[in-house]
């Protein structure tokens, strides 16, 4: 993946620009921001399985402070290595999460049955994919760290073949998600009614078709910066995209930004809170066929 220069010799840069300060302090602040906002949202619902969300986040606010650093020596390698990990490796701690929330959500449905993946494997399959993908581009970026052109080629190839095993899960993760979705929905259209003390809060299918279609768009907007940064990668020191900094604001900063914001939106922890106890109860009662039978009973005796 290195260029030649015109009189034959290895044209290799580590930076075909100058990062931009600006940019990356923006970022950085973002990145803190909603890392304080998660971690503030954990502690107070106990969603311990949005840690490593969390570590992402820290790890892209960390990754664009070290992009500023670049900015005033653009040669240093100890900067440029830090960025490039750092950044490459957030998203799958993001994916992480995501594959975490779907499996409490089908256990908090009690519809174990409508997934096509036993929920035993659900998480466990994912993450063990998600570990690989992170193995890979982490330990591709320690190759480049060595500094001499050859591994920098080497460890951007193991970077790509991590990218390319976490868009390959992701895509399974997906078409999994979209089946459950589909049959607990066609197999399960009734819903039982919200009484008149929680008429205020968005009804349970609501709540959990939200979480559905919030990790549909967070998997969304990180398998296109994962295709992104793939073809980055393939082009090589000297491509079209290492050339042109805004190309990572857009395509990596922005999308992750946005997965972060999403998910603090409409946050699975709201939900699937361990302290949401009643929550949690009324969940498995929608989702049973049992409690929809209970639930029509319950309101053919308010209604005598």
């Amino acid at each position: 993946m290195s260029a030649t220069s015109n009189d034959g010799g290895v044209d290799y840069a580590l930076y075909r620009y100058t990062p931009s300060i600006s940019a990356a302090a923006v970022f950085a602040g973002i990145f803190l921001i909603l890392s304080i906002f998660y971690l503030i949202r954990l502690v107070r619902n106990r969603t311990y399985f949005f840690i490593p969300f969390i570590v992402g986040l820290l790890f892209e606010c960390a990754g664009y402070i070290a992009r500023i650093f670049s900015h005033f020596n653009t040669t240093a390698l100890g900067p440029y290595i830090v960025q490039t990990m750092l950044i490459l490796v957030a998203p799958p701690l993001f994916a992480a999460s995501v594959y975490m929330t779907l499996g409490r959500v089908v256990i908090k449905l009690n519809a174990e049955d409508k997934s096509i993946v036993p929920v035993r494997f659900l998480t466990k399959l994912f993450v063990v994919g998600d570990v690989i993908s992170f193995l890979l581009q982490c330990g591709g970026g320690g190759y480049m760290a060595a500094g001499t052109l050859s591994a920098m080629d080497t460890g951007a190839n193991i970077v790509v073949g991590g990218l390319v095993v976490q868009l390959l899960f992701f895509g399974f993760f997906v078409i999994v998600s979209a089946v459950f979705h589909w049959r607990v929905v066609k197999k399960q259209p009734r819903y039982s009614h919200i009484s008149s003390e929680q008429s205020h809060r968005p009804t349970t299918r609501m709540a959990w078709e939200a979480i559905m279609w919030a990790l549909y768009a967070a998997c969304l907007l990180i398998l296109v910066r994962s295709v992104f940064r793939v073809v980055e990668f393939v082009e090589g020191n000297n491509g079209f995209i290492m050339r042109r900094e805004y190309l990572l604001y857009i395509f990596d900063a922005c999308l992750m930004a946005l997965t972060g914001g999403l998910l603090i939106f409409i946050y699975p922890g709201s939900f699937l809170s361990k302290s949401g106890n009643k929550r949690d109860s009324e969940l498995q009662l929608v989702a049973t066929e049992e409690g929809l039978a209970r639930a029509e009973s319950i309101s053919k005796g308010r209604a005598n």
